[in-house]
């Protein structure tokens, strides 16, 4: 089945005003406040929906996380029931620290269709569209690397690759100078720096590493609607994190999961700048208006657009 398309203009509400929000607080040198804006502003629009919602991908345990919360209900009980994955502030130290890529990001799926990932770490990988077969986790990083070159009739040196900039990946980082490879390092943010792969104008011809679990299953819904591939596995290294993952279900702790083993069906994502990046330009605030831009992907309908729109700030 498909969502229906009026839910796309609902969600990108969302999605903006969590960004609006948190605009207020980026240069403040608070990340807790500034996510806690967003989360504020995002679960209020939530529940103005038509739906039944539930929180899938939150911002942690009921225990953790006062509102948006794994399990958490959401939206007015009138509509369809959704699975609902939220990062209302993905990139906390850019917004803190006034630094490019900070976002505000939201999928939704239709029930039991988006995984539903514990608070972990996960290896991931994902490349534009691509031979099935043609990269693969499992591979060492010179025949991946070598094969995605040859299918796009590239020399190797010519790849771009995206990586998160931190100590657990410096092997990774050594063995990709080796090959020639130009790098990519980003500080913060692995669901933007996953989404450069959608398109050439951004110049990242793979992304990997090991970034967070949440976040991988939120990349997946736009890099699903891309047709991209994506490969993860989740990884736990202490016993909480393995009864966690118990709870929901996942017996096989070294499992690989394909693209379509994370989202099913139909999907609609919205990732609103807030910091101005690469990819998407931050909030602009004049006078009693606000400009946003927002990457929308609503999978079923093939819709892929970066919307930027101007609207009032509601007192």
């Amino acid at each position: 089945m498909s969502i229906d398309k009026k839910y796309v203009d609902q969600i990108l509400k969302v999605s903006e005003k969590a960004a609006l929000a948190s605009s207020y607080l980026v240069g403040k040198k608070d990340k807790i406040a500034a996510d806690q804006a967003a989360v504020d502003a995002m679960r209020s629009e939530l529940n103005r929906i038509d739906m039944n919602g539930e929180v899938v991908i939150g911002e942690g345990s009921l225990d953790e996380a006062p509102m948006l919360y794994t399990g958490e209900k959401l939206g007015n009980k009138k509509g369809p029931y959704f699975d609902i994955a939220v990062d209302p502030l993905e990139g906390t130290n850019f917004a803190a620290n006034n630094l490019p890529g900070a976002t505000s990001v939201i999928a939704i799926a239709e029930k039991g269709n988006l995984l539903n990932a514990p608070e972990t770490y996960m290896n991931k990988i994902a490349t534009g569209p691509i031979e099935k077969g043609l990269i693969d986790l499992d591979f060492p990083l010179e025949k991946n690397v070598t094969n995605l070159a040859d299918f796009l009739n590239k020399d190797v040196s010519s790849l771009t690759a995206c990586i998160l900039d931190r100590q657990r990946h410096k092997k990774i980082i050594d063995e990709l100078k080796q090959l020639n490879i130009n790098i990519k390092l980003i500080t913060d943010g692995d669901v933007l720096g996953a989404l450069y792969v959608t398109n050439p104008k951004y110049n990242v011809d793979i992304f990997l590493g090991i970034g967070g679990g949440p976040e991988g299953v939120l990349t997946a819904s736009a890099l699903d609607s891309f047709g991209c591939h994506f490969q993860c596995r989740f990884i736990f290294d202490n016993d909480k994190d393995i009864k966690e993952a118990n709870k929901m279900g996942i017996t096989d702790l070294n499992k690989k999961y394909e693209l379509n083993e994370i989202i099913k069906g139909d999907s609609i994502f919205c990732s609103t700048g807030i910091t101005s990046s690469d990819m998407l330009s931050g909030v602009e605030i004049n006078d009693n208006k606000y400009t946003t831009e927002t990457l929308v992907t609503h999978k079923s309908l093939k819709f892929k657009e970066t919307i930027k729109r101007t609207n009032l700030i509601e007192e």
